[in-house]
């Protein structure tokens, strides 16, 4: 008994000799978070920033108000809070165009508390915006851009840290193209752009597309964002004779091509066909009774996920109106994105305080799949098209005149013509 003693007392005292021995194998490692470009550090109690960099003054507002309100109900809907941190948004205003969204981009870029931004609106403000933003390691989900060169495989590295979850215009343009062919029936048309990157190749897609389905291009005209008198372009169309003009613009110049097209002899039965940059009420008010009958590309709200309306609910609970232009759900969407990826790469030290890695925030955007958002399931490509990519063609009436409200219902979808069953041939009867 003596002898078993002994020995237990030998292993506690060896025990005890190691663990004094070696205390630094007892103590817990420092907390270590590393990213190759950069961490953003929020201490405990401090806000998440996210910076909206959107059109929220100026003719185009609506599309950024639009924008803006989505991504305030996405908040409202994570009750304020990411990983328990409360959410600070700000927005930046962009004036919709090229000069507009460097200087924004430039004053994002110089805030290191911004985690990620979402934005910007048009497609001229990101070209040069969004790779300002990733040289400070600011990661980008657009909204409401669409125009093919931002996700196209030769961008350029300078564009690794954008994303966007509006479709990309190589859609849009052969949608509205092939309405213009198979349901319209149409043979001859023309184009009008602006310059910007958006409208130039929007109209560049569905002249392409439209061409390829057996009709003509008769001309692809250019007008300044400015200009007021579209009459000699106008006339100048009118000697091709088109039967409809497609003029993926903005509001303001959109508004006086509508209200002068038929005033042009040559174009008083011309069809005329906008995008989502004009499908707004601001462009009703800019184009009045003359919009009547008009067409317009842009997203399929029709084909929205089940939680769409209540979305619908919630915004007009929280703005007493209903949604102003076509991209409030993508907006709502980018938003989800960002928390999902912030959820996922940020880690909480023992002090409390936050570490979210850029470029480990940047590759959790990119690794997006199957999201189940409010405008269908989102996946991400190798260069940033997240995409469910639903378009139709929606007809303005006199009742969206009168009201000042635009269409809610597509007359017309790829989805719903490949859906509609064929007529059935009737044998015919034997005498």
């Amino acid at each position: 008994m003596k002898r078993i003693f002994i020995l237990f007392t030998v292993c506690v005292l060896a025990i005890c000799m190691v663990a004094i021995s070696a205390p630094a194998q007892t103590k817990k490692e420092a907390f270590k978070y590393e990213d190759p470009i950069g961490v953003v550090k929020i201490k405990k109690g401090d806000p998440i920033h996210i910076a909206c960099w959107m059109v929220v003054a100026g003719p185009d507002a609506s599309l950024g108000t639009d924008t803006k309100r989505g991504v305030e109900i996405a908040i409202d809907d994570k009750g304020g809070k990411i990983l328990g941190f409360p959410i600070k948004l700000t927005v930046q205003d962009t004036g919709c165009n090229a000069e507009g969204g460097q200087a924004a981009a430039t004053k994002l870029a110089a805030d290191p508390t911004i985690v990620a931004a979402i934005g910007s609106n048009c497609s001229s403000e990101a070209r040069p915006g969004a790779p300002i933003l990733w040289k400070a390691g600011i990661a980008t989900v657009s909204p409401s851009n669409t125009a093919p060169f931002l996700t196209d495989p030769n961008r350029g590295p300078e564009y690794d840290g954008y994303l966007r979850t509006a479709h990309n215009d190589k859609v849009q343009g052969a949608v509205a193209a092939e309405f213009a062919i198979k349901q319209l029936k149409l043979k001859k048309a023309a184009t009008i752009h602006d310059g910007s990157p958006y409208a130039e190749q929007l109209q560049a897609v569905f002249a392409e597309t439209f061409k390829k389905l057996g009709g003509t291009i008769t001309a692809q005209e250019a007008v300044a964002p400015t200009d007021t008198d579209m009459r000699p372009v106008l006339t100048k169309i009118a000697t091709g004779k088109p039967d409809i003009i497609y003029y993926p613009i903005f509001i303001a110049a959109g508004g006086h091509i509508t209200r002068q097209a038929k005033e042009v002899k040559g174009l008083e039965k011309v069809k005329l066909m906008s995008a989502d940059g004009t499908f707004s009420p601001d462009f009703i008010k800019a184009a009045g009774e003359a919009a009547v009958g008009m067409y317009h590309s842009s997203p399929d709200f029709s084909a929205f996920g089940a939680g769409y309306k209540t979305f619908l609910e919630k915004h007009q609970k929280k703005y007493g109106e209903k949604p102003i232009a076509p991209f409030h759900a993508h907006a709502y969407d980018a938003a989800i994105m960002v928390f999902n990826a912030i959820e996922k790469v940020g880690k909480i030290a023992p002090d409390g305080t936050l570490h979210i890695g850029r470029k480990a925030l940047r590759d959790a955007l990119y690794a997006t799949k199957n999201l189940k958002g409010l405008t269908g399931n989102l996946t991400c490509t190798a260069t940033g098209d997240c995409a469910d990519p639903m378009i139709a063609i929606y007809q303005m009436t006199s009742d969206n005149i009168k009201k000042g409200v635009i269409p809610d219902k597509p007359i017309w979808s790829p989805a719903a013509a490949a859906a509609k069953p064929a007529p059935v041939k009737e044998e015919p009867k034997k005498k």
